[in-house]
């Protein structure tokens, strides 16, 4: 587990070595224990190195035996092993214990077909000498990020987009095509990044560059056909084997290794898989805020009690009441993009608490995008309970639904939340209801803050365009995977993680899962309205029951709750009109109503206004060239 970085020079100069090691410092935080590069003439690449396997002998950039193939690598393989022993049957020689060098091995064997054998997370730099030729690449799934920034001289790339500034002619300014995609999702979706001339590479992507130019290709993507061949019994079984093997797969490591543990139905899954193939008590982590009803609705550490006693976990607690206001620049400069999802404050405290003991986490993120546990899956199903309903009720239901008040901290008015969502869409085709439910604003809202003129990039409907599946559940899954899970859920697990220098895997993203749950059919999968089916039927013999069906919350902050109160001076000193007429991006008028309806309950404006009082905090690191401790200080004053 690292940070890499690199770059290649069109007109032929040589790369020079303080400008690959100044680009390594920016990136320290994801690899404290060593650095390494590589320079040959036009091409530099070089490594920050968090040591996981083979301590002693893993440096990096590693090379093949002739050191005509040099490579770095960020994440781990997990079937290193399994490809090392075949390799060495055949008769490659390593250096090393590292997983990385079956990548040198393997690209020697099959060139670029390599990619498919590989199991793990990773992206990659590949420096061919003899051809001249740079390969880098990301892994299916996109658990580790990839930036890079290119135009007629240079390609730089970096595993964190603050490191690429570090190059000369490279400098941040805001992307103005993204912020349609960032106030409709709250964030921003490969390719584009909130920079200018800064892309992401999307998840399952290689890029080869060398004299001719540049070239990408996708070399995986979601299957898009159902097997109806199997029974329910038989999916049963199957995911049940599949996610213990995936579990223990990931538990290699050669450094201490721990769970992240909620309470919830993924994390206890991993949890319990763990324990059945450690012979040591695993060491689990979990967090709880604070504070009043709204605190109290976030809180999990019961469940997450009533599983470590299960397995007999060795478990650590920790209660907090976050200082968002110090906390929110330190983090949003590690997220290299601002987001509004309020589960990076909570990734990054429990990451933090864990560090103290382990370099390893395994976490259950994934497990909802997989087997369906989303509430927004169920919308064909309540379409059509909906759909029995006499059309002066619906009209009557209709009506209503615009007076509805809507909070998500309260119980009652989040269910109120959920049914103006859903009625808000409901009779639309699929595609477009399901677009809907992932929006923080609605299309008329984003036009009031950015004006008719702005410009319009819509991933979702280029992910819909390309998921090809015409079983609609697995079509979602296919939108999640191409859009939310890279560039929100797993961008926020890499960036906060690495922040305090811990490796957080994903088993229940592992590849072969991925494949097996997208050719899974919708009716069993979500089987009458009840969420996971499928999964959870496949862990009945390892969790109980009040686990198994227990009300689902989401890993966040109570937020909304907190600027209505105690942030409530935050929100103002960092959205008032002053401060959006001179930042000259949204209309400030639109600004103080979405306040005021977030305040009145009219709505739920969380994410939306996270989203905006994000940007602003990342505007004046990045554009305004300021540090997070001297944001910091001033947002201070404002409470």
């Amino acid at each position: 587990m690292c940070g890499i970085h690199g770059i290649y020079r069109f007109d032929r100069q040589t790369v020079e070595a303080p400008l690959l090691s100044a680009m390594g410092q920016i990136t320290q935080h994801r690899g404290p224990d060593d650095e390494g590069m590589h320079i040959d003439g036009e091409c530099g690449i070089g490594m920050r190195r968090l040591s996981i396997i083979d301590l002693a002998g893993g440096h990096q950039p590693l090379s093949d035996m002739s050191e005509q193939t040099w490579l770095v690598c960020n994440g781990e393989i997990y079937n290193f092993r399994e490809l090392r022993a075949e390799l060495e049957a055949s008769g490659h020689r390593f250096k090393t214990g590292s997983d990385c060098e079956v990548l040198l091995h393997l690209y020697r064997a099959e060139g670029d077909e390599f990619i498919h054998r590989l199991n793990g997370m990773f992206n990659f730099a590949l420096w061919d000498a003899p051809r001249r030729r740079l390969l880098i690449g990301r892994d299916r799934l996109g658990v580790k990020p990839l930036y890079l920034y290119r135009d007629s001289r240079v390609l730089a790339f970096a595993t964190e987009a603050k490191a690429l500034f570090a190059v000369p002619g490279i400098s941040p300014s805001l992307n103005r095509e993204a912020l349609s995609s960032y106030l409709t999702l709250g964030y921003v979706a490969a390719p584009h990044s909130m920079f200018e001339h800064v892309e992401k590479l999307p998840p399952a992507t290689m890029m080869s560059i060398d004299a001719s130019g540049v070239r990408q290709w996708q070399y995986w993507k979601m299957p898009a056909t159902v097997d109806n061949t199997l029974t329910e019994a038989d999916w049963i079984e199957r995911t049940r084997v599949e996610m213990e093997a995936a579990v223990h797969r990931q538990m290699v490591s050669d450094v201490p290794i721990g769970a992240f543990l909620s309470g919830g139905v993924d994390s206890s899954a991993v949890v319990g898989f763990m324990a059945r193939h450690s012979d040591q008590p695993i060491k689990t982590y979990a967090i709880g805020f604070d504070g009043g009803a709204a605190e109290t609705l976030y809180n999990e550490l019961p469940y997450a009690r009533r599983v470590a006693e299960l397995f007999g976990t060795e478990h650590r607690e920790i209660v907090v009441k976050p200082d968002v206001v110090s906390l929110l620049p330190k983090l949003l400069w590690h997220m290299d993009e601002p987001i509004a999802d309020t589960a990076f404050i909570t990734t990054y405290l429990v990451s933090q608490f864990a560090r103290q003991d382990v370099t390893v986490i395994l976490s259950g993120v994934g497990g909802d995008e997989l087997y369906g546990g989303y509430r927004r899956y169920l919308g064909q199903h309540y379409q059509r309970k909906f759909d029995r309903i006499p059309g002066f009720a619906k009209r009557l239901m209709g009506f209503a639904a615009d007076h509805l008040p809507a909070d998500r901290h309260s119980k009652v008015l989040n269910l109120l939340r959920l049914a103006k969502g859903f009625l808000a869409s409901e009779g639309l085709p699929a595609d477009v209801r399901y677009a809907n439910y992932l929006r923080i604003m609605d299309a008329a809202r984003v036009t009031a803050m950015l004006g008719p003129d702005a410009g319009a990039f819509d991933p979702m409907h280029g992910a819909f365009e390309m998921a090809g599946n015409d079983d609609e559940l697995n079509r979602m899954f296919a939108v999640d995977a191409a859009t939310q899970l890279p560039d929100d859920l797993l961008l926020l697990t890499d960036k906060m993680s690495m922040a305090v220098s811990l490796e957080c895997r994903v088993p229940l993203l592992d590849h072969t899962l991925a494949e097996s749950a997208a050719t899974m059919p919708a009716h069993i999968k979500v089987k009458g309205g009840r969420l996971k089916h499928v999964m959870k039927q496949s862990l009945a013999d390892l969790l109980p029951d009040d686990i198994l069906n227990r009300k689902k919350r989401g890993f966040g902050t109570p937020m909304g709750a907190w600027l209505k109160r105690e942030l409530a001076p935050l929100l103002n000193g960092l959205l008032n009109d002053k401060v959006v007429g001179e930042r000259g991006l949204f209309d400030a008028w639109a600004v103080t109503a979405l306040i005021r309806d977030h305040e009145s309950n009219r709505m739920d404006g969380t994410d939306a206004l996270i989203a905006l009082m994000n940007l602003e905090i990342w505007s004046r690191m990045f554009l305004d060239g300021r540090s997070p401790d001297d944001v910091a200080t001033e947002l201070k004053s404002y409470v």
